[in-house]
């Protein structure tokens, strides 16, 4: 439990030096007369597609774990938490490439109009 304690402290330490480091850059920002705007990126979020990916990637990982447990090559427990892991990150990464492969687009779309 005491392993609460240090790991709060190291969160909050990192979160002082995370943001003094992030008001020392933009203070320099504004003494050059640039904007802050460069530290935001218009992101494409799909939470829907993220959710849908997620829980498509659970369900078919839990098919194949029943499939394993039937043909007995792996164990109830390691074949149901292994693959709906499994599959469910693949799903998150499939997301991630997706929403990567849109931002793109529209950067270049923003691009061609400038």
């Amino acid at each position: 439990m005491e392993w609460i304690v240090g790991l709060g402290f190291f969160a909050m330490v990192y979160g002082l030096v995370f943001l003094g480091v992030r008001k020392r850059e933009r203070m320099a920002l504004l003494e050059y007369g640039k904007d802050a705007s460069v530290f935001t990126t218009p992101k494409v979020k799909n939470i829907t597609l993220k959710w849908g990916l997620l829980l498509i990637g659970i369900g078919l990982g839990l098919l194949l774990a029943n499939i394993l447990i039937n043909l007995d090559l792996m164990d109830d427990e390691a074949a149901y938490f292994s693959m709906s892991f499994l599959f469910g990150g693949i799903g998150l990464v499939v997301s991630y490439f997706i929403d990567l492969s849109e931002y793109n687009k529209e950067k270049k779309e923003l691009e061609k109009k400038e």
